[in-house]
């Protein structure tokens, strides 16, 4: 039994409790009011909006015959912050500073967009960051640092091109991304403009031998990939998962399927994906084998290996699985494994005779009324990148000599590179 000075000082203690903790509140209102910005209630929210300010990070290039390079450059530029911005250098910097580029600005600007690690792109980006389009970047855009690879970006009168952000203090590095670049796939497709087979007129055979000259087997082991077909991607299973998406589709979910080699990724690839993807909720891609490819297109392909393709297709937003390896016709137990709803195929292919051919690879999805031919967007295959590479043969090849020397000169002073 509790005695009557026991609950005396229970009231007490809990009056005073009360009254405190009602002079408190009162002084917090009066402090808010008087001085808001010494404010607990001030002090409180305006951390949150401090910790909720993006870390906005530019990133430029030429993104000209965009590879899984590029896209895993973009993609740890993306992991340095909360934001990244893009700057896509003109047609005429490019020209001026290494060579005609393949792809013009639009196909670039197109192919840089749909990588899933960028916010927003810059077009006509300078080649070098100039005080002027710095302090833009830094006031207009609201960047906070400016990030490039640990492969040095030398301008042609022998500076730096990043000379002036290292100096201000923001600027970060990224591991370069190794066994590939524009340079090696031009070597690639000159070496195998040269494999071509003697069946096109003497005119064009003899452009191919003069367009492939000075690009042999010899530098295969060179480490650069320079004027070679051979690649040097050594791809893990971390990568893959680097690549890949985390979301599965749900059971109710509305799966389209498109299938294709995805050789030299190009603006075309992108456009078809973007139209696959927004006709239904999760968007399959089947990635055909080395050996299906060469089948089906010549000994000369692909350029791309497997796993290349398979890379460059998964980073692109549009793209949420892929089959490593997918078959060449479309059955009946990949329809159902699957969950597959549609089964789409654009109107610009280069295998599109098999319609003609007596073993059609939709077969299936055509008896069963879920495949759709979609109208290419862009008039654009493989071919067109090599054509236009062929057409203006003689600049391309310097450009590669220039291109291929410096790379050489890179992997021969190369030494590791924290990162991913």
């Amino acid at each position: 039994m509790v005695s009557d000075a026991g609950l005396e000082n229970s009231k007490r203690f809990l009056a005073t409790w009360l009254i405190g903790g009602l002079v408190a509140g009162l002084s917090v209102v009066a402090l808010h009011t008087v001085l808001p910005e010494l404010s607990p209630i001030n002090i409180i929210s305006n951390n949150r909006k401090k910790k909720k300010k993006p870390i906005r990070v530019y990133m430029d290039g030429c993104f000209d015959m965009m590879h899984y390079g590029h896209c895993n450059a973009l993609r740890q530029a993306r992991a340095l912050g909360d934001q990244l911005i893009v700057g896509v250098v003109s047609d005429a910097e490019i020209t001026l500073n290494k060579g005609p580029p393949v792809t013009p600005l639009h196909e670039r600007m197109l192919m840089v967009s749909a990588v899933k690690w960028v916010d927003e792109v810059i077009p006509d980006a300078p080649y070098a960051i100039t005080e002027e389009f710095m302090r833009k970047l830094f006031d207009e855009y609201n960047i906070d640092y400016i990030i490039h690879g640990d492969d040095p970006c030398i301008l042609p009168d022998g500076t730096d091109a990043y000379a002036l952000a290292k100096k201000a203090g923001r600027y970060k590095q990224i591991k370069r991304t190794e066994g590939v670049s524009s340079t090696d796939i031009v070597g690639r497709m000159l070496l195998c403009v040269r494999e071509r087979t003697s069946s096109e007129s003497p005119s064009h055979a003899s452009l191919q031998r003069q367009f492939s000259s000075g690009h042999s087997q010899k530098y295969d082991d060179s480490g650069s990939g320079s004027g070679t077909r051979v690649s040097h991607f050594l791809p893990t299973s971390r990568r893959i998962v680097q690549f890949s998406n985390e979301k599965a589709a749900g059971p109710n979910s509305r799966i389209v399927y498109i299938d294709g080699a995805f050789d030299l990724f190009h603006a075309g690839h992108v456009e078809i994906l973007r139209l696959a993807r927004g006709l239904g909720d999760f968007l399959l891609v089947g990635i055909h084998t080395d050996q299906t490819v060469s089948a089906n297109r010549g000994v000369h392909r692909p350029i791309m290996n497997l796993h290349e393709r398979s890379l460059s297709v998964l980073a692109c937003r549009y793209v949420d699985e892929v089959i490593i390896g997918a078959p060449w016709e479309v059955s009946k137990d990949m329809i159902t494994t699957f969950n597959i709803s549609l089964v789409v195929h654009g109107t610009v292919a280069e295998d599109d005779d098999f319609e003609k051919d007596n073993r059609d690879p939709y077969d299936v999805p055509r008896s069963m009324e879920i495949f759709k031919v979609l109208e290419s967007p862009l008039d654009i295959t493989t071919s067109t990148i090599i054509k236009r590479i062929v057409s203006n043969h003689e600049a391309y090849q310097k450009r590669n000599e220039r291109k291929g020397e410096s790379e050489r000169r890179y992997y021969e002073g190369k030494s590791f590179v924290a990162g991913d």
